[in-house]
């Protein structure tokens, strides 16, 4: 597995090339303060030869399926394109499609903007990821049966919310060969957004092992981004990185 850490501004990117991380998660949020940053982020793969990864901006208007046309769509494409810039492979997007709360007279028109976006992120060579938010491995099941192009990355921490159990063992026994690349972060459980805390590893009570045992058991080997503050990221890369080799 190749680990990197999650950055929400060049200074992020910075810390985490100059940490010795072979990976960094961008946030896209739009296309103007991504141009005013491509320069700097060009010169630290330059100095550090660190690979970008990208994850786009939030869905916003989850259950308005004529709203994302308009604003979301525009600005996934614009994402995929600025990611084209860096050479980016792989992109993640939130959007929505837990049946316990997304109407279904609209999830028709939400496969159909997915087609949409992961045709566009295909014809630039990049592998566009939906990550499972509070999502079942049943709501994501119609979406990849229809959409060859489209990857998940699977958030072991959004995993742990909204359930009794972690999903992630679910979405790992049911479609390991679509995940692409995953995310870990530790939380305390809970039923709201607000409980989505993005804590160090160990300080929550996710026990990860089974996960990691299972994505591990089945040869995962590919990216995974720890999703935690930059102070955070090293004491959670040595806490992930002896947990799965002692599995």
């Amino acid at each position: 597995m190749i680990v990197g850490g999650r950055a929400h501004s060049v200074h992020d990117v910075e810390f985490i090339a100059q940490a010795g991380f072979h990976i960094a998660e961008i946030s896209i949020l739009n296309a103007a303060s991504f141009a005013s940053d491509l320069d700097h982020l060009k010169r630290i793969h330059d100095a550090y030869g660190i690979m970008y990864l990208a994850h786009g901006p939030e869905e916003g208007a989850a259950t308005d399926p004529d709203l994302l046309r308009r604003d979301y769509l525009p600005r996934i494409k614009a994402m995929l394109d600025g990611a084209r810039e860096l050479a980016i492979r792989l992109c993640t997007i939130h959007f929505w499609l837990d049946r316990r709360f997304i109407p279904h007279k609209h999830l028709p028109a939400k496969l159909e903007l997915l087609r949409e976006m992961a045709g566009y992120a295909a014809e630039r060579d990049i592998m566009l990821c939906i990550e499972n938010l509070s999502e079942r491995f049943s709501d994501f099941a119609d979406a990849l049966a229809l959409l060859d192009t489209l990857g998940m990355t699977l958030d072991i921490g959004h995993g742990a919310l909204m359930t009794q159990c972690n999903t992630a063992l679910d979405f790992t026994g049911n479609c390991f060969e679509r995940i692409h690349h995953v995310h870990i972060h530790d939380n305390r459980g809970g039923n709201s957004a607000a409980d989505d805390l993005h804590l160090p590893l160990g300080e929550g009570t996710i026990d990860f092992i089974p996960m990691l045992g299972a994505l591990k058991q089945k040869g995962f080997d590919k990216t995974i981004t720890i999703e935690v503050r930059p102070d955070h990221l090293i004491t959670s890369s040595c806490k992930l990185r002896h947990m799965w080799e002692s599995l």
